[in-house]
Parts: structure tokens; C-alpha cells; sequence
């Protein structure tokens, strides 16, 4: 004999069902929190670039991962990680030395990704390229021989060049290589070399000034993030003065720079979310070896070239990797 199956009270389907939603709730794994910490503002080109290499390997933000900014005056840096350490992220993304020195003086234990800077060792940062120990890896843009390198390009594409004036940051360790590798170019090629020291932002116009009272043939620019937060002053600048500018990156050149050669940081930056990945599924930061650029562009903006009545000698525009016309 069989007995009519009884329909369970909705009352009772339902409060089943908010149970089941409640457990689901308290063991579903919270999305990884990424910390960024930089100089340019929210949304620029830099961070694109790694939120891009993210999505490449499967991280979509506010879907796989959350991301928190902390950015702006790198003497701000030690205050911004400490408050990205206070929302408990589970990696510090730095961009730059300074960051990277904050971060690390933040915490020993929360790994650290250094998205871009220039040389880690000399800095302080990490104990070697091939191991660098605790809780820190990442991308390095160290190319000796860079500066130099402009430095012969810019030779070429203005002979007459007598006078090289050099933007730089001597707050941040990295810049002081920079400055000596172009003391030994200038003096190699037979230029001299006027230092424009630029350490924050309030500095940049009373620099630019003195500059011009030895006006200089040409301004070199070092890639400096507090340089780089005020690029568009300098590139005015520079126009305005019909001033032909040697760039370390390739956006600087797009943005109106005469020319750049170094690394693509962008390129770079992407590489970071591979070790970011790798954390996140269980490598230690000290075990990853830092990763160095491996190719470098010559770009030449020859829009530019022609609104300063400057032009570039064809065995030098035969070497570029890029023109912009």
C-alpha cells in the first residue's frame, strides 16, 4: 500500500534553502586583495598594463581579485602601505624604488611584487637578482649602458650638441646611477653635462629656469616617478622652448619627446602579474628570482623633430624601432 508523499511546508523549503545560502557564505573563499602603490593617479597607463597581464592569466578585477590604490607623493609612501597593510592585503604591488623601500620597511611578512624598479640591490630592497630572500621578487628595469646608449643617439641626432642637461631625482638611489653613468658618457663624447636635480614636484619650475640660463642643446630625462608625474610640465616645457628631449621611455616619446631608448615598461609591468600569479597559488616572493629587461627600443617622434626644426640623420632613423609621423 502506498501513502500519499507529502508536500514540505514552504516555510520549512525556505528556511532550508537561507540555511544552505548562510554556509555557502561562510565558506566561500574571499576574493585575493592586491595592494598598488605608486606615484601616477588611479587609471593610468602603468597600472592598466598589469591589470592587463592579470586578465591574460585569468584575474578579472572585482571578479577574481580586488585591487586597492594607494598613490601620490612618494613621501607619503610609508603612510599609504601602512594603510594597504591595514586592509589586510594578501600582496603589496610597488612601482618604483621608493614604493619598494616603503613596502619593505611596511612588513616582513606580506609579499611584495615590485612591478618596476630600477636596480633592487643597490637600493636596498632585495639581498640578490637571482634570490632575493623574504617576502620580495619582482621586475627590474636595470640595463647598464642604457644612459650611456642615449647618450651616443642623441650625439648623432644632434652633432652640434655641446651642452647635455640631465633631469634627475637624487632622492631616489637608482637616479644616482643614472647621474654617474652620464658623467662618464658626456665625458666619453665630449659633452658637457649640466645636472638638474628635480627631488619633488614644488622644485620642477625653479630647476627648469636655472637650467635655461646655460640653456643646454638637449634634455635628458631620466624615468623617474616623481619626473614622471609631472611629464606633461616638462614636455611643455621643452616645447616651448623648442628644447629636443632624449627620454628613457617610450610613452614620453608618443607624448611629444624627440626620442627614447630603453626598456618597454609596459611589457614589464605585465610580466609582474606572472609573479603575482605565482604567489597567489603558493611560491614563496624569496625563492622567484627578479626578472631584467632583455630588449630595448629606440623610438623617434618625428613630429616632434619637425616642430623644432630638427632633423634626424637617416642612419639614426634607420635603427628605430618605432617612428611616429
Amino acid at each position: 500500500m502506498q501513502f500519499p508523499r507529502l508536500a514540505a511546508p514552504i516555510g520549512l523549503v525556505y528556511g532550508l534553502l537561507g540555511a544552505s545560502l548562510i554556509v555557502d557564505a561562510q565558506y566561500a573563499k574571499p576574493l585575493p586583495k592586491i595592494g598598488v602603490l605608486g606615484t601616477s593617479p588611479t587609471g593610468d597607463a602603468t597600472y592598466q598594463a598589469l591589470l592587463e597581464g592579470l586578465r591574460e592569466l585569468g584575474y578579472a578585477e572585482g571578479k577574481d581579485l580586488l585591487v586597492e590604490y594607494r598613490v601620490g607623493d612618494p613621501r607619503h609612501f610609508p603612510e599609504f602601505a601602512s594603510e594597504l597593510l591595514r586592509l589586510n592585503v594578501d600582496i603589496l604591488v610597488t612601482f618604483g624604488t621608493p614604493a619598494a623601500q616603503a613596502a619593505k620597511h611596511a612588513t616582513t611578512t606580506v609579499p611584495i611584487v615590485m612591478a618596476l624598479i630600477g636596480d633592487p640591490v643597490r637600493s636596498g630592497v632585495v639581498a640578490s637578482l637571482a634570490r632575493p630572500g623574504r617576502n620580495i621578487t619582482g621586475v627590474s628595469n636595470l640595463a647598464p649602458g642604457t644612459v650611456t646608449k642615449r647618450l651616443e643617439l642623441l650625439k648623432e641626432a644632434v652633432p652640434t650638441a655641446s651642452r647635455v642637461a640631465l633631469l634627475w631625482n637624487p632622492a631616489n638611489q637608482d637616479q644616482v646611477a643614472h647621474f654617474t653613468e652620464a658623467q662618464a658618457g658626456a665625458l666619453l663624447l665630449g659633452v658637457t653635462l649640466q645636472s638638474v636635480p628635480v627631488r619633488n614636484a614644488l622644485e620642477l619650475d625653479h630647476a627648469l629656469a636655472a637650467m635655461m640660463q646655460n640653456r643646454p642643446s638637449v634634455l635628458l630625462m631620466t624615468g623617474d616617478t616623481v619626473l614622471q608625474g609631472q611629464i606633461e610640465r616638462i614636455l611643455a616645457f621643452a616645447a616651448n622652448s623648442r628644447l629636443p628631449t632624449v627620454q628613457q621611455l617610450r610613452e614620453n616619446a608618443e607624448a611629444g619627446g624627440l626620442m627614447a631608448y630603453g626598456t618597454n615598461r609596459r611589457v614589464l609591468i605585465r610580466r609582474a602579474a606572472v609573479y603575482i600569479d605565482k604567489i597567489l597559488r603558493g611560491a614563496k616572493p624569496g625563492d622567484l628570482p627578479v626578472e631584467q629587461p632583455t630588449k630595448f627600443e629606440l623610438v623617434i617622434n618625428l613630429k616632434t623633430a619637425k616642430a623644432i626644426g630638427l632633423t634626424i640623420p637617416p642612419s639614426v632613423l634607420a635603427r628605430a624601432d618605432v617612428v611616429i609621423e
